[in-house]
């Protein structure tokens, strides 16, 4: 034998051993959590609330192919300016990985940060007219990094009823003392920061959606920030469904309420009007940047965002300014098209202007089946019920988009109208 060999082993060893490491692959507690797992996925069932996801095999447009074979007309996607499978997006997203590669393999702070990510931040910085921006994989990340890392238990936040999950749970990762207004409702929420005086609050921020993705509402800023100004609070707003494309010039609900300068904290994505890929942001003054590129736990933990969705990104903000002013006139055509024909028919929508055009259908089981006849007719729609709103106030979110042709458009409506009288619906 020579030295520092091993003396072999027989098969028999060998082979027991490999029975013995790969016999169990799961836990001893394995069958209990399948069994409580398994009852409450009959639940969802039998309350008719289980989501299938449906898939798509081309490219993100208003006509799309889906398993199967069939192309339908899609209604669903926050595809607001068309942007997403747009040709010179694609060619800067692969631009941006021959010249910057595919990914940093870091987080930003250690060997992460490119020349393209600074010109990112600093391009969406001047979209919104802040001092300084700082990404984040997503928009629900930066929900999740702002509150506590700025507020304390010395703070108060005082957020809207029906603010988005990513907002929900950012705030409670923070100390902060915490109130809740009513939707939409100016007094309650005066009534809301007087509490948090009372509360003796340092900082009090207050946070809403600019729009409200299930409602396609959008929140009053001008009478936020008036408010806001009256108790010397602070205002955040989440711009998710509104940056690029609501506003006369797309800078969202700031812009379409003429107080782009009283809004002092806006977060919001690069994955819905923006090139519609992935990624979010906060942008703000230097200092809350600042601060948040030191704690900010989803962004000192998170892999930077890849340069192809830099790449595409910066090149969505471009043609947010040169395609936009055509693109936004032809998006307000169809969302008033569509509300109007729905309106005659005789259906309850909710939200005014915003393209996010919610169906009010009230039963959970009657928004799937009529999202699955509606697939059915080439039109692709989804059906929304609780826990993603409340019960009993189950619905049908059409989004409209500015590639939507006239006729796209009508049949829509019509397919719902013939649905909707063929199960006899009460609207």
């Amino acid at each position: 034998m020579r030295r520092h060999e091993l003396p072999s082993r027989p098969d028999s060893f060998r082979a027991s051993k490999m029975i013995k490491t790969t016999a169990r692959a799961y836990s001893t507690g394995r069958s209990q959590l399948k069994g409580i797992i398994s009852q409450q996925i009959e639940e969802i069932k039998a309350a008719g609330t289980f989501k299938n996801e449906r898939v798509i095999t081309t490219p993100q447009s208003s006509s799309i192919g889906v398993a199967g074979g069939k192309r339908v007309v899609n209604f669903c996607a926050n595809n607001y300016l068309g942007l997403s499978s747009h040709p010179a997006i694609r060619e800067a997203a692969k631009a941006a990985i021959d010249t910057h590669g595919n990914g940093l393999s870091s987080v930003r702070f250690i060997c992460g940060t490119q020349d393209i990510h600074k010109q990112l931040e600093a391009t969406i910085a001047r979209f919104h007219k802040k001092e300084d921006t700082i990404l984040y994989p997503s928009c629900f990340d930066a929900n999740a990094g702002l509150f506590e890392t700025i507020l304390t238990e010395e703070d108060a936040v005082i957020s809207d009823a029906l603010n988005h999950a990513s907002i929900i749970d950012g705030i409670r990762l923070c100390k902060a003392k915490r109130f809740r207004y009513k939707n939409c409702d100016m007094a309650d929420l005066e009534e809301r920061l007087k509490e948090a005086d009372a509360a003796g609050a340092r900082i009090k921020l207050i946070a809403t959606d600019g729009v409200f993705s299930m409602d396609g509402s959008v929140a009053p800023l001008d009478k936020i920030c008036d408010l806001a100004d009256k108790y010397g609070a602070i205002t955040f707003i989440d711009e998710c469904h509104a940056t690029g494309f609501f506003g006369k010039n797309g800078r969202g609900t700031p812009e379409y309420f003429g107080v782009e300068d009283r809004i002092d904290i806006i977060n919001s994505t690069l994955g819905k009007g923006i090139s519609g890929a992935a990624g979010g942001y906060t942008t703000s003054s230097k200092e809350v940047v600042t601060l948040l590129r030191q704690r900010a736990r989803p962004y000192l933990f998170s892999n930077t965002i890849p340069p192809a969705v830099v790449g595409a990104a910066l090149k969505s903000f471009e043609l947010v300014d040169t395609e936009g002013p055509t693109l936004r006139e032809q998006l307000r055509a169809n969302t008033k098209l569509f509300r109007s024909r729905m309106a005659e028919a005789g259906f309850s929508l909710k939200g005014v202007d915003h393209p996010i055009v919610p169906v009010m259908l009230g039963d959970a089981k009657l928004a799937t089946e009529m999202a699955d006849e509606m697939l059915s007719r080439g039109i692709y729609v989804i059906g929304f019920s609780f826990p993603v709103v409340p019960k009993g106030q189950a619905r049908i979110r059409v989004q409209l988009s500015a590639i939507h042709t006239t006729e796209q458009v009508n049949a829509a409506v019509d397919a719902f109208v013939e649905i909707a009288n063929k199960k006899k619906a009460k609207l």
